[in-house]
């Protein structure tokens, strides 16, 4: 591991966001809650949660860190017939909380995969990315707006 033992700590926050898109048959059966091993939305926020607090033992050379704040949000989107996810968290640390927002985007997309695909393998997670990060000596950085 990169050592930060220099570094200040300084609030740190990064939000990310991802989707996964299913079938019309599929987003039909996740809308009407029709999948027996329970609430996709729900269950796939909690994995989302605590794959963020797991994130330092997930990938090699990521610090372990003590999250202040984990929420992972996720919406149906009719038009599209996506599952949108987005993930804030937040710490008071010496190294940045973008690895743990992205992990929790990603594992929440792989649990709507994995409690939806009883009814079908032809879901695609996709565009699981960096929006915004604050804190440390780099300060704010945001995504430019997609057009």
């Amino acid at each position: 591991m990169v050592s930060v033992s220099a570094k200040s700590k300084t609030h740190r926050t990064a939000i990310a966001r991802g989707r996964i898109v299913l079938p019309d048959a599929i987003f039909s059966l996740l809308r009407s809650h029709s999948f027996s091993k329970g609430d996709v939305l729900t269950v796939s926020r909690l994995s989302g949660i605590n794959a963020a607090k797991q994130t330092g033992y997930l990938i090699p050379l990521c610090h372990p860190l003590n999250l202040d704040h984990v929420h992972v949000d996720l919406k149906l989107n009719e038009e599209t017939n996506a599952v949108e996810i987005e993930a804030k968290v937040e710490c008071e640390g010496k190294t940045g909380v973008e690895m743990e927002a992205l992990t929790a985007v990603s594992l929440a997309a792989l649990t709507v995969f994995d409690m939806c695909k009883s009814a079908g393998k032809g879901m695609v997670i996709e565009e699981i990315r960096l929006i915004e990060k604050s804190g440390g000596k780099s300060g704010y950085w945001r995504a430019e707006e997609e057009n």
